[in-house]
């Protein structure tokens, strides 16, 4: 079976046997103007994909408990509770991962993706399209909560993918910050869950969305090529740093990076939420 590592389609993915592949639901919804964390994982219990597995930003792909440290609404959880997740969901050396969710795999699938390549799993992609994709396809979804048996793995974050500290994002020469928050956000023009709206000075904006087409599947990677590289200028993947808010849609520029060919990149976990959790870093506004 050839691995999939940045995307795989709702047809690919159902020719998969069952075996062979570990589906995982990423479903959510951010708090945000009253909206309920716990949607996603009702959305899965009443219809994913078949043998799919549920994966909870916050709990999951996350470690809340961490805010108070400055290291954003999404602190990156620690190796050995990301290493429990996958032990949970049955994951094991060599097995085929897919994510997917219901927003062109922005929340949170990537952010699953992204997590998977940071412990050296290579062997995992995004449902492009997400689970609209595949009810669009005329495949079927079940109900109820899929439990898989459980494994024991024991897994490292590679330290050179990402950075937390916040000197180091805003005063390291030759790299490129780029924003994947929406315009206005990133402008500062409004702000719907963060202290204060904005961006990091001298951060560039790229939205996470441009990354999609009108059906919320990935532009062709010959294209998201072109527009990254007018984006990175005379930078190279490698010197490029990707926030947004909290760490999450971020890694949707990251797939996109990688899926366009072009490697290297890393993620400021903390993001703009953490950086904005001391008043006395610069925000810029334009």
């Amino acid at each position: 079976m050839s691995l999939h590592t940045t995307l795989i389609s709702a047809t690919a993915l159902a020719a998969l046997p069952a075996q062979e592949v570990l589906i995982v639901d990423c479903r959510f919804e951010l708090a945000v103007a009253g909206g309920d964390t716990g949607k996603g994982e009702q959305d899965y219990r009443a219809g994913h994909i078949p043998g799919a597995v549920y994966a909870h930003l916050d709990r999951d792909l996350s470690d809340l408990s961490r805010q108070a440290e400055g290291l954003g609404r999404h602190p990156l959880p620690l190796e050995q509770a990301f290493s429990a997740v996958l032990s949970r969901l049955g994951w094991r050396p060599g097995l085929q991962v897919v994510c997917y969710d219901a927003a062109g795999g922005a929340l949170a699938a990537a952010r699953l993706w992204w997590l998977l390549r940071l412990v050296g799993v290579r062997e995992a992609a995004v449902l492009d399209g997400g689970i609209q994709a595949w009810q669009v396809a005329g495949l079927p979804l079940e109900a109820g909560e899929v439990q898989r048996p459980a494994t024991s793995v024991s897994l490292r974050y590679d330290p050179a993918q990402f950075i937390t500290d916040h000197q180091t994002v805003f005063e390291q020469p030759g790299q490129l910050l780029i924003d994947a928050r929406a315009a206005p956000r990133y402008r500062g023009e409004v702000e719907p869950i963060d202290r204060v709206g904005g961006h990091v000075p001298g951060a560039a904006n790229r939205p996470y969305s441009d990354n999609l087409d009108a059906q919320g599947r990935f532009k062709p990677a010959d294209e998201l090529r072109r527009e990254f590289i007018a984006v990175l200028g005379a930078f190279t993947p490698p010197q490029v740093v990707h926030m947004c808010g909290s760490g999450v849609t971020a890694c949707h520029n990251l797939l996109a990076m990688e899926y366009a060919g072009l490697s290297g990149s890393r993620l400021y976990a903390p993001s703009w939420s953490g950086w904005v959790s001391d008043p006395a870093r610069p925000v810029e506004k334009v």
